[in-house]
């Protein structure tokens, strides 16, 4: 198929840091509708690879000491050229970002000195006050990436030395956020349109900017506009000032969760510390046994624990962490992984498993925050037919057969489902999933077994049981992840007794 025009010329203009033509050509992508602008929303996502690779290796010459004015230059095109593409893209995405509860002193910080790093900042006096006892529910990368926008709008709009200062405050009981420079101001012409893409007075801008923040701004419900400039009361007050208006916050605060970090190396104790102190309370343990005697004095929220510790192991501190409070929820780090220990984990419901080293620190901060998160609910009352019944999601007849007579030697009474069209019904008291089955293999099996358990636990069974089919059944939340030993009725009996908490036959 032959690229729209626009596109094209887009394309062309990115590729040659052509500014003017890469603005005028996304223009004419919006007015071509809705599907040229999911096109190029992902056109500019694939742009993104390369634009990485000819950075990196820009930074890796750079160190190499070749000629620094030159690729001074083209990392700051690159830069600019990758601002242009996450821009875009965010203009075009329908989908919503997840928010939690946080201090918006946070993000406004991250912004600052993400600025404050960019040698085109170095002309600026940046000045901030952001207390942080003022709260939102929003994301804190949006929020960062607003601030972060109108600090580059306020710096571009000032040809020479200049200021800015952020300021966070309140309007009765409504978090703001100001913006303001002391540079040439907004041309009258402009004011009623400077949020919409691709309206600038500055040369150097995209023009999307401020239609990136007022995207953020709704998502977050909040009012973003012009204010006066005495709002800030500075002499000689600011030309510009921006406002950000966010939700009125009543709610009461609420409870600092408490984090336990369990590890003999002093150095992951840290990492965790600096990851997560300002989300929650972080308390460390070196020892099994110091982690114990912490938990008798209080229960925490989450229990992160090294597998192989001195003395009392991480998999033996989840189970007496389970002793002492029974929704006690724990992730397990290691770095020498095995299926046992696996196995082991998902039996002491455990809920996450970290590999040591890790890949990135930030999909480790979203794990936590995720189970951080999630609360434990306490069981609630089952009928007597709840108590006997458990569905197995299984296609084939033969197997199914086998695990029925399997339950049947427990007390249990299977209900057998071949089809992924599940009708409600009462919760079971487990569920048994084929990770073959064919209607939903491997993680859409795990995923249907879980909306179908209704927070009773569910069991998986593997004809090739691997490392990797463990992982994935413990993060799904699975209670067991076992062979099918199907010629052995009795002892897959007394494995799925064990996985639903049932006294053997």
């Amino acid at each position: 198929m032959e690229t729209p025009a626009p596109l094209s010329q887009l394309l062309q203009a990115l590729e040659a840091g052509d500014l003017p033509a890469a603005r005028a050509a996304a223009a004419a992508l919006q007015r071509a509708g809705a599907h040229s602008v999911q096109l190029a929303a992902e056109v500019l996502h694939e742009l993104r690879q390369p634009l990485l690779g000819v950075k990196a290796y820009a930074q890796l010459l750079a160190e190499d000491g070749g000629p620094s004015g030159p690729l001074r230059l083209l990392l700051a095109q690159v830069e600019r050229m990758e601002q242009i593409v996450s821009d875009y893209i965010r203009l075009a995405s329908e989908r919503p970002a997840p928010q939690q509860h946080l201090s918006l002193a946070a993000p406004i910080w991250a912004a600052a000195k993400l600025f404050s790093i960019n040698p085109d900042s170095a002309r600026i006096s940046l000045e901030v006050e952001a207390p942080e006892d003022i709260s939102v529910q929003g994301n804190a990368r949006l929020i960062e990436q607003l601030t972060l926008n109108l600090l580059n709008n306020a710096r571009d709009a000032m040809a020479g030395r200049g200021r800015v200062k952020v300021v966070l405050a309140r309007e009765g009981s409504s978090p703001v956020l100001y913006v303001a420079d002391w540079g040439p101001g907004i041309p009258d012409e402009l004011r009623e349109r400077i949020f919409e893409p691709y309206v600038t007075a500055n040369k150097r801008g995209t023009g999307l900017g401020l239609a990136v923040c007022r995207r953020i701004a709704q998502e977050h419900r909040a009012q973003i506009g012009l204010a006066a400039p005495g709002i800030i009361r500075d002499v000689p007050p600011p030309a510009t000032v921006f406002r950000v208006l966010f939700p009125a916050t009543d709610a009461a605060p609420t409870r600092r969760q408490r984090l336990l970090v369990v590890d003999d190396e002093t150095i992951i104790r840290m990492v965790f510390r600096d990851l997560m102190s300002k989300e929650c309370e972080v308390i460390e343990a070196a020892s099994g046994e110091e982690a114990l005697d912490l938990l008798r004095q209080a229960p925490v929220d989450l229990i992160v624990t090294d597998k192989n510790l001195p003395g009392l192991s991480g998999l033996e501190l989840a189970q007496q962490a389970r002793r002492l409070y029974s929704n006690s929820r724990v992730i397990l780090m290691t770095g020498y992984p095995s299926l046992v220990t696996t196995q082991q984990a998902l039996e002491l419901g455990v809920v996450d498993y970290l590999l040591k080293p890790f890949d990135d620190i930030r999909q480790v901060r979203a794990l936590l925050r995720t189970s951080l998160s999630e609360q434990a609910l306490p069981p609630a009352p089952r009928t007597a037919t709840e108590m006997r019944r458990v569905d197995v999601l299984e296609d084939n007849p033969t197997t199914a057969k086998l695990i029925t007579e399997a339950l049947a030697l427990a007390g249990l009474e299977a209900r057998v489902l071949a089809s992924a069209e599940l009708m409600a019904m009462e919760k079971p008291v487990g569920v048994v999933v084929s990770w073959d089955f064919a209607p939903a293999y491997g993680r859409k099996a795990l995923e249907l077994a879980k909306a179908l358990s209704q927070g009773a636990p569910f069991v998986v069974l593997a004809e090739h049981l691997t490392m990797e089919t463990a992982l994935e059944s413990l993060r799904a939340g699975a209670s067991a992840c076992l062979p099918k030993l199907l010629s052995d009725i009795t002892a897959l009996s007394r494995e799925l007794s064990r996985a639903f908490k049932r006294e053997a036959p």
